[in-house]
């Protein structure tokens, strides 16, 4: 088929959010109250969250042997907490 225009994706085609993490700071402020207020911001968008879990792939069927054990370990928990 060769590389015609229209097979090629074009760069830029993933929707993504590019926002930035805005942290207002009073007047007279502690900065070490800031960055903790940042790194709080930062936290909640789980971008190093999703960076670490892109780093390697992992096959479905290991995905869902993985949460069957942690179902097994939270039924078991539960169970335990009944007696």
């Amino acid at each position: 088929m060769g590389n015609r225009a229209g097979s090629i994706p074009a760069l830029g085609t993933r929707k993504e959010v590019n926002a930035m993490i805005i942290v207002p700071v009073k007047e007279g402020e502690n900065i070490e109250r800031a960055i903790k207020k940042f790194k709080r911001k930062f936290d909640k968008t789980g971008v190093v969250k999703e960076l670490r879990r892109r780093q390697q792939f992992d096959k479905p069927s290991e995905l869902k042997r993985v949460k069957m054990a942690h179902a097994k370990y939270v039924q078991s928990l539960h169970a335990h907490d009944d007696m």
